[in-house]
């Protein structure tokens, strides 16, 4: 069974700069598993590679869906199966690298055999949703399926839409479907190393990031996205892009905007880390261990 490498940890801590030094002793190429860095346009807010660190090493599934096209956690399970296969032909390294909790068990784990969309569900939810706010719907879904709403982000409303529609559906919650469902066979042996950081100083570098994207004019580039038609586009009601359209349509002070960027931000870590705790056989190393990048290599390599 091919080794596959996993870079994981939660925002900030630091995966992408030191997947760039494993990926280049190790000849390796790294396969995003962010579910926001797959859409274009979303380049500051998201922290996705610079051009010049895409010229160093070879990256996948980076700016490749439109930000008004659904793009789920089953979609990017089979495009980084198929880039893995790819890779692996190539007598390259696959790199996995990401803090997507979703992504990373369609991946790692696959997904249960859920019942077909149903339209109509659907529809209904979304209505509700418009008539008693965007958190209506978390609200319930904390009620009736308190560990998915630990994996879905509160302004993702595709996926607590969908995990609501298998509840009304099957009568039994997707967390418990996802345990007990059927699984395609594992393909490849995923060496997971997590990348971990103390608390405070993890939402300390959380904070200089997003003063850090101001500065490299994530106002703009929030700018530019709005102008071209995308400010209801499921992406842009994440944190970073929500609350600066909340600026520019008038709701918040820019020093408000930035605060709750921060504040958001801070609170996604959290969820992060709540769901890296229940992920199995992972190996953590401290993302501030003076030879990181050797740890990993070493610990990759006693395994392949």
């Amino acid at each position: 069974m091919e080794k596959v490498l996993v870079i994981l940890g939660p925002t900030a801590v630091g995966k992408t700069k030191v997947s760039l030094e494993v990926a280049d002793i190790l000849k390796g190429e790294i396969i995003s598993a962010d579910s926001r860095q797959i859409y274009e346009y979303l380049d500051i807010g998201t922290a996705k590679p610079t051009k010049e660190e895409q010229k160093k090493t070879v990256f996948h599934l980076i700016d490749l869906v439109d930000l008004n096209k659904r793009f789920s956690a089953s979609d990017y399970a089979k495009e980084a199966k198929k880039i893995i296969r790819e890779v692996i032909k190539r007598k390259k390294v696959p790199i996995i690298v990401g803090g997507s909790g979703l992504y990373l068990r369609a991946l790692l784990k696959g997904f249960f055999k859920g019942p077909k969309a149903d339209q109509t569900i659907r529809e209904r939810l979304k209505k509700e949703s418009g008539k008693f706010g965007e958190k209506f719907l978390y609200n319930r879904l904390k009620e009736k399926d308190s560990e998915a709403a630990l994996r879905i982000h509160p302004n993702d409303e595709m996926r607590i839409i969908r995990a609501l529609e298998v509840c009304e559906l099957t009568k039994k919650t997707i967390t418990e479907l996802q345990k007990k469902g059927e699984y395609e066979p594992e393909e490849f042996e995923f060496i997971k190393i997590g990348l971990k950081l103390d608390r405070k100083k993890l939402y300390e570098r959380i904070n200089q990031r997003v003063d850090q994207m101001m500065q490299d004019g994530l106002l703009n580039e929030v700018k530019k996205i709005k102008k071209m038609g995308y400010a209801f586009a499921s992406p842009l009601k994440t944190y970073g892009y929500k609350e600066l359209l909340g600026y520019l349509e008038g709701k918040l002070t820019l020093a408000n905007a930035i605060d709750l960027i921060k504040r958001n931000t801070r609170r996604y870590a959290k969820r992060q880390l709540t769901w890296f705790k229940k992920e199995k056989d992972v190996i953590w190393l401290d993302a501030e261990k003076d030879d990181l990048v050797f740890s990993i290599i070493k610990e990759f390599s006693k395994n392949t």
